[in-house]
């Protein structure tokens, strides 16, 4: 059950998620709270697991990973043990930044992010064909990222 939420505590997270490294004095400030105020709402916002964690948004070109792609995956067999193999492969493989489930024709849609052409190509015959049990895969390349995610919206203002 989703946490209600009010003006101020939307503006704690949108600072939150556009600046995280902010100080509890310098938040508090932003939103014109006692810095004290501020930190119970976080820690409450924290304890309700709507703030789910914290980390750095890093660049991939600038650590080599310069190609992204999104693959579509077809299972070759839906049973349980099946699934269950796919998700220990999908979780164990640092290329797969994002593996969601799906409802149509394909099972799986994974957000991808490698060096380059051949080491795609790596991953995806030595990973998803050879040893996930996967039937087929169809991949995009992205040749331009238009908006990247820069967190969640928050609605109700």
């Amino acid at each position: 059950m989703a946490l209600n939420l009010d003006r101020t505590d939307r503006a704690l997270l949108r600072l939150l998620q556009q600046e995280g490294r902010l100080s509890n004095t310098e938040l508090a400030e932003r939103v014109n709270l006692s810095p004290s105020a501020a930190l119970r709402r976080v820690q409450r916002l924290e304890a309700a697991g709507v703030i789910a964690g914290y980390s750095a948004r890093l660049d991939a070109p600038a650590l080599g990973l310069g190609l992204a792609a999104f693959v579509r995956v077809q299972l070759a067999a839906h049973t349980n043990a099946a699934i269950e193999h796919f998700v220990q492969v999908m979780q164990s493989a640092d290329e797969v930044i994002a593996c969601h489930a799906l409802t149509g024709d394909m099972d799986y849609l994974l957000e991808v992010r490698v060096a380059d052409l051949e080491h795609f190509s790596r991953f995806l015959l030595d990973h998803l064909l050879n040893d996930a049990g996967v039937a087929d895969v169809n991949s995009s390349f992205v040749l331009r990222t238009v908006k990247a995610p820069r967190g969640l919206p928050l609605l109700g203002d």
